[in-house]
């Protein structure tokens, strides 16, 4: 799979862009502030409805535009898909394949899959549960698309049973509330919560030696010392034995009880306190937590770790399904590492169909990633040989 062209109508700083792309490497070369990490954005954009670097999609437009484009054409297992996006903040963003306007805009979702690094992946590491959760539903809706209608199923439910605690809390305690309407909320949340988690721990059993083993190719010796990087999900499931069952109508059950046992507290605070929102995804170096403990080598060393095994995960995905390997974008990375793990990173990456790196000057790609490049100066882009 590869990115063959992509054009841009005021996305970010760009007016107007126009891109060729080929298989191999492709580098984009510029000082900071140029718009090099707006074209990595935009295919990262399609290809989870998301930016890497902000929440909301205002920031995407170009200051005094109402709307953004983004085209990128992709190829798949030989055959070229041409896949639109129309991003317009504060309403339904709009979305298209080979020129057919689709109900949704997550239609689109898997017919790109990328996976892209950046500095901003220091947070899986030292940030907030918030960042991790997120690493993990965005992977699988690129896996599996459908899980896309899940995760939006489980945030509407969430703010719906949120929006009843606030408003049911003090008439409850007043003695005068009528909560029944909670308990069918309480039974959305219990199924479709179940049917993320139980999608989640799969994910992270398929992530976990896939990410010691990246981890120990990128940090070399020094891993050594470390120990070995671990993964373990941690639900907000009020479980007595200790033991959370995996299958969804366990998790389900779990979930429905714990619900109900935490109904005077919640309703107090006005919020839910349990679910797939609350959960965490620890990642450890040998005995400690991660967060708190790791060097920035060490952090950043895992941080890639996640982003490779997410490489991994897909690149054997597509094979089964003749999509081949996911396109790798390298956003201004090396720059952030030494000599040793600039120079293991490329040799880890070099093999993938598809490699677009930035880098604000040729000196910090290594030679293991030479290939095409694109002078990026004040939004012009202009190919190198």
């Amino acid at each position: 799979m590869y990115v063959a062209a992509m054009s841009l109508v005021d996305f970010r700083s760009y007016a107007s862009a126009d891109l060729r792309l080929d298989p191999g490497v492709t580098v984009l070369v510029g000082p900071n502030g140029q718009g090099k990490t707006n074209l990595v954005e935009a295919v990262g954009y399609v290809a989870t409805l998301g930016s890497h670097r902000v929440a909301t999609d205002a920031p995407l437009v170009r200051i005094g535009a109402e709307r953004a484009g983004v085209r990128v054409s992709v190829v798949r297992g030989g055959r070229p898909v041409l896949v639109e996006v129309e991003i317009t903040p504060g309403r339904v963003n709009r979305a298209r394949v080979n020129r057919a306007p689709l109900a949704r805009p997550r239609e689109i979702l898997g017919l790109l899959r990328a996976v892209l690094f950046a500095p901003e992946d220091l947070i899986l590491v030292k940030g907030d549960p918030g960042e991790r959760r997120r690493f993990l539903d965005d992977l699988l809706v690129t896996r599996a698309p459908r899980l896309a209608g899940v995760r939006g199923d489980y945030e509407r439910i969430l703010k719906q049973r949120n929006a009843l605690l606030k408003s049911a809390g003090p008439t409850v305690r007043a003695g005068r509330g009528d909560v029944r309407t909670l308990d069918v909320w309480d039974s959305h949340l219990a199924t479709t919560g179940a049917e993320l988690v139980s999608a989640r721990l799969e994910l992270v059993e398929a992530l976990r030696p896939l990410v010691d083993k990246s981890y120990q190719a990128i940090a070399g010796g020094s891993a050594r010392a470390a120990g070995p990087a671990a993964l373990e999900y941690r639900t907000s499931l009020d479980v007595e034995s200790g033991d959370v069952p995996t299958d969804r109508a366990g998790l389900a059950a779990v979930l429905l009880d714990t619900l109900g046992r935490l109904r005077r507290v919640e309703l107090e605070r006005g919020v839910t306190l349990v679910g797939p929102h609350r959960d965490d995804l620890v990642l450890r170096l040998g005995p400690v937590p991660a967060r708190g403990y790791a060097s920035h080598g060490e952090a950043w060393s895992l941080a890639l770790a996640l982003r490779l095994a997410a490489f991994d995960l897909l690149r054997a995905d597509g094979a089964a399904d003749g999509s081949a390997s996911p396109v790798l974008v390298l956003d201004d990375v090396f720059a952030e590492l030494d000599a040793g793990r600039r120079g293991r990173l490329a040799e880890l990456v070099g093999a993938a169909e598809q490699v677009l790196v930035t880098a604000a000057v040729p000196g910090d790609v290594p030679d293991a990633l030479v290939g095409a490049r694109v002078d990026v100066h004040a939004g012009q882009l202009r190919r190198v040989g």
